[in-house]
């Protein structure tokens, strides 16, 4: 064979391998590459939003017939709690609130037209408690998750119970009089003053009590309790922080807010309050649905604000559960083998214990007849 061929063939050969060796090498590093992307990147190339959905997929398992009465019996101090704050409402309803001096010179910003209310007092319940109940029932029969329809209720309650007493107290103490409050001392629109210059009212005593109830506004305070309270749960159930830039979500989430700001005008409008007593109702209202939600919901901007604390809590509990009745299932499994095997061990022991006995035997006897011959 020519030199020529056979250091082409050579040449060749040498080639192939390096080939080789350049193929194997990349195929390690990229196998190396995509392990260290899925164990240490993993978070920033699957969104936190994943983990999110698959909570939200074990939705159903927790329904009012199966969990009802375990919830319920949880929380039942919060619920004589409730009462208790009911009777203490009534209460502050019924006492006389301090009657302010009023004298004639303060007369002149008080003599607004005496009106009916454009939102009765009834309605205040139906659109603040009743109507974000409704949605509640909605969402739950949805998602089918009583956690969060016993916890919406509750937190809304409270929200709306201790905004009433709160307001209640404050107007009893501070005893501002009403826009309206000449015509309300003053039927006749004729006054009447004392030797201090203080006002001697002629007029109905159930009328005169409620125009010392100025500060601060019941309606608003309510509005904004009940309706904020919806306002926060709903931007938490859209999603409506989620990062996505939807700004049609802030359409609903704003909606009852702009319903309780309505009936906040409202009393201005009437002549039942002035703007001070306004403003001071729709921030404590606020301020109370805010600190009530925040008990029993993570803030509408979490990853987990969609659901409520003790949803995910139970979802921890029994995912413990779980991996602890894995681990005992395996440590069975690993001690039965080891029994296993440890049988089989003894086995084979015996097994050689008896040939080696036989063998023994055997040899014994050939002594004995070599010794005999």
């Amino acid at each position: 064979m020519p030199s020529w061929n056979t250091g082409f063939l050579s040449w060749f050969k040498n080639f192939c391998n390096a080939f080789q060796d350049f193929s194997s090498w990349r195929l390690e590093n990229s196998a190396n590459a995509s392990h260290s992307l899925s164990s240490i990147d993993l978070p920033l190339i699957e969104p936190r939003n994943k983990e999110c959905r698959m909570r939200e997929v074990q939705l159903g398992s927790h329904t009012v017939r199966s969990h009802g009465v375990t919830v319920a019996r949880t929380h039942m101090l919060d619920w004589l709690i409730l009462l208790l704050l009911v009777v203490i409402e009534v209460l502050l309803y019924i006492i006389h609130p301090f009657y302010r001096f009023v004298g004639k010179d303060m007369m002149e910003g008080l003599k607004y037209p005496l009106k009916s209310n454009t939102v009765p007092v009834w309605a205040v319940p139906v659109y603040a408690v009743l109507l974000p109940m409704m949605i509640f029932l909605l969402v739950y029969i949805h998602r089918r998750d009583v956690y969060d329809l016993h916890h919406a209720i509750l937190g809304l309650l409270f929200s709306v119970l201790l905004t009433a007493v709160i307001t209640d107290a404050i107007k009893n103490v501070v005893g501002r009089p009403r826009p309206d409050f000449f015509w309300r001392c003053f039927p006749d629109g004729k006054d009447a003053y004392d030797k201090w210059g203080n006002v001697i009212c002629h007029g109905d005593k159930s009328v005169i009590k409620e125009g010392h109830k100025s500060f601060p506004s019941g309606h608003t305070s309510w509005s904004f309790a009940g309706l904020g309270f919806l306002s926060l749960y709903l931007s938490g159930k859209v999603k409506a922080f989620d990062r996505r830039g939807h700004v049609a979500k802030l359409c609903i989430v704003f909606l009852p807010l702009l319903v309780a700001s309505l009936v906040a005008i409202s009393r201005v409008d009437d002549y039942w309050h002035h703007w001070q007593d306004v403003f001071a109702g729709g921030l404590l209202g606020l301020v109370v649905a805010t600190f009530c939600y925040l008990q029993f919901f993570p803030p509408p901007y979490h990853a987990d604000g969609w659901g409520p604390y003790a949803y995910f809590q139970v979802l921890e509990e029994s995912l413990a559960s779980t991996q602890a009745t894995d681990v005992e299932n395996q440590q069975d499994a690993t001690a039965e083998e080891v029994q296993i095997a440890n049988q089989e061990e003894e086995r084979s022991d015996d097994g050689f214990m008896g040939m080696h006995s036989a063998c023994n035997a055997s040899s014994t006897l050939e002594d004995m007849e070599s010794g005999k011959r």
